[in-house]
């Protein structure tokens, strides 16, 4: 019973930490002039921020996907890796944001493909 209980809560601490994210996002769609791009590009450029000065592990130890899926999550992943690679050496440091994202980026290009193969486009008539 233990088991079940504490698996419900990462269910919910994930959905309520994912949840919250795009709660954030959609503030700033219908409260600010900022356009979607903007936002993701904000969000992306926080989760870097947020990783360098070590507040968003917290997050993602909480969270765990419900931190990690979205934009956010994308550049605290580049920014993890970057800074892994740095102990390393300079070379790795540059390189190791992207060694941290490939699979993320390779099957969404892959699924993209897939998909594509299956489906066809048309343009939407109004």
């Amino acid at each position: 019973m233990e088991g079940i209980i504490s698996t419900i809560l990462k269910y919910l601490a994930v959905f309520a930490t994912g949840g919250a994210l795009c709660l954030i996002g959609q503030l700033l769609i219908n409260y600010t002039k900022l356009t979607p791009a903007r936002i993701l590009v904000l969000f992306l450029v926080l989760g870097v921020i947020l990783q360098a000065v070590g507040v968003y592990q917290a997050v993602v130890d909480f969270g765990n996907a419900g931190a990690t899926i979205p934009i956010i999550g994308f550049g605290y992943s580049l920014a993890k890796g970057a800074m892994e690679g740095a102990k390393i050496g300079f070379l790795e440091a540059i390189s190791g944001g992207f060694k941290a994202v490939t699979i993320g980026i390779g099957s969404a290009i892959f699924f993209a493909y897939i998909f594509s193969l299956i489906f066809r486009s048309r343009t939407k008539k109004c």
